[in-house]
Formats: C-alpha cells, structure tokens, sequence
C-alpha cells in the first residue's frame, strides 16, 4: 500500500515542503518502491510508492501533467482503469505512462468533478488544477 501527504494552506502562505517531505519518509514501509514530493504556490504533496501497476518511473507521483495543467497524489485500486484509458484514447487522450494514476487525471480532466462516478474501486486522492490553484480531495 502506498502512502500519501500533503498540506494546503489557506492563509496565503507556502507549505512547509520540508515537512511534508518528512511526513512522506515517515511513510517509507508503505511505499518502499519510490518516493516524490511536488508543491506549487499554496499547495504540497508527498508521496511514497510501492510499484503494482506500471512498474515505471513514468507511474511516479505526485505526477503532473503539464499540457493538462494538474497534479495528482493518490492511493488505491480503479478495477476499471483500462476500460477508462481506452474511452480517453477515443476522446484523443495520449498517454505518457500505462499507469491508473495518468487515468485519474485524464478522467478528471475530461469530466469533471464527476470523473468519480465512473471509478470503480477504493480511492483517495488530491488533484491540483495549475492555472485556478483548485485543490479537490476525493
């Protein structure tokens, strides 16, 4: 099982990136398989990975997909992320890694915050959206 972490301030403040680097390693006997922190204006995430689906430096997180503008941090199982990918592929989705994580963003991206209805599975996440600084929490 992996393990994720974060800090959103609220009062216009930067994270503390170091802490929150700290919480991740704190995590390492979850995700012994890798380790990523990545922040932006009033947003950190960490996290530690142990590697299942797309054994890949291409699956780490937290992963950001700059022509999308977002970053994702998450844990869990999508038992229907390749019949996700396969739908975004018909919608002109490209994908840069065979990971369930770039699923979650591209869904988000194409529908929404309703994305989750179609996730079938156990999950939590934080997504980023670049340009809004909009942070959603599922």
């Amino acid at each position: 099982m992996c393990g994720a972490t974060g800090e959103v301030r609220l009062d216009g403040q930067t994270p503390d990136v170091g802490a929150v680097s700290a919480m991740a390693e704190a995590m390492a006997p979850r995700g012994p398989d890798g380790a990523g922190v990545w922040s932006q204006d009033r947003v950190a995430l960490g996290h530690r990975r142990l590697k299942i689906i797309d054994l890949t430096e291409a699956g780490g997180q937290p992963m950001v997909d700059s022509d999308l503008g977002l970053a994702v941090c998450w844990n869990g199982c999508i038992y229907n992320y390749k019949q996700l990918r396969r739908e975004l592929t018909e919608h002109g989705y490209r994908f840069f890694s065979h990971s369930d994580t770039e699923v979650l963003l591209k869904a988000y991206h194409h529908w929404g915050d309703r994305f989750v209805d179609r996730l079938f599975g156990m999950f939590a996440f934080a997504i980023v959206e670049r340009d809004s600084g909009r942070v959603l929490l599922g």
